[in-house]
């Protein structure tokens, strides 16, 4: 069945936390709105909208993404521990109730054609080899082997989100950046940017290791 280009949401405003398709999100439900929303979306369609809450700001983001429950385990006193994972990206058009939790009109997004296959696939390899690099200078550091997961995503589009969510650190201005593109090759090429600015920095603390290495 196909989804409707705009429907209402029930909203769930996380601070600095970005959620992407296809990524997994635990949560701790505790706080009574959301032990009702809790409560209303498993008896419709066990989705809702998680959106990035900006601290510094005070502000919630414009773009944010559907989570499915895909797990729920309620506690004795209503608690619950959930495990959520993304699916669409949407816009929040309108602010449609407040109470007893946020609902909100929204609007599905969904990256553009690739005009380009081959340079899309292209720009995909060279993140990937960013990646490994990082992974492996990163491990050279700490002394300790790392490796790729095995599941890495083969699919550009994917890819670019599977990047988005693991980036590390206090990212989230980053992450909601490339949340809100609509351009798998413009994602991906950011993305890059972000790998290869970290793996020149290890490069470097890694030839530094090495010179003072006692011998």
């Amino acid at each position: 069945m196909a989804e409707l280009a705009v429907r209402e949401l029930p909203l769930f405003p996380l601070p600095d936390v970005v959620l992407f398709p296809q990524e997994v999100l635990p949560l701790h439900i505790f706080e009574p709105r959301y032990r009702m929303l809790l409560r209303t979306v498993m008896a419709e369609d066990r989705r809702f909208g998680v959106v990035r809450w900006d601290p510094q700001k005070r502000r919630m983001a414009d773009v944010g993404c559907c989570a499915e429950v895909i797990h729920c385990q309620t506690q004795e006193d209503d608690r619950s521990n959930i495990v959520t994972m993304g699916q669409q990206r949407f816009r929040v058009l309108d602010i449609v109730r407040e109470a007893p939790f946020r609902v909100a009109l929204v609007s599905w997004i969904e990256d553009s054609a690739e005009a380009e296959p081959t340079e899309v696939r292209d720009l995909a390899e060279e993140v990937r080899q960013a990646l490994r690099d990082v992974v492996e200078l990163t491990a050279k550091l700490v002394g300790k082997p790392a490796q790729l997961p095995s599941d890495l995503p083969d699919l550009p589009r994917e890819l670019s989100f599977w990047i988005g969510s693991h980036l590390g650190g206090p990212v989230a201005d980053h992450q909601q950046a490339l949340l809100e593109i609509t351009d798998t090759a413009e994602r991906l090429r950011q993305e890059f940017q972000l790998l290869d600015h970290t793996r020149r920095q290890l490069a470097a603390r890694t030839v530094l290791k090495d010179t003072f290495q006692p011998q």
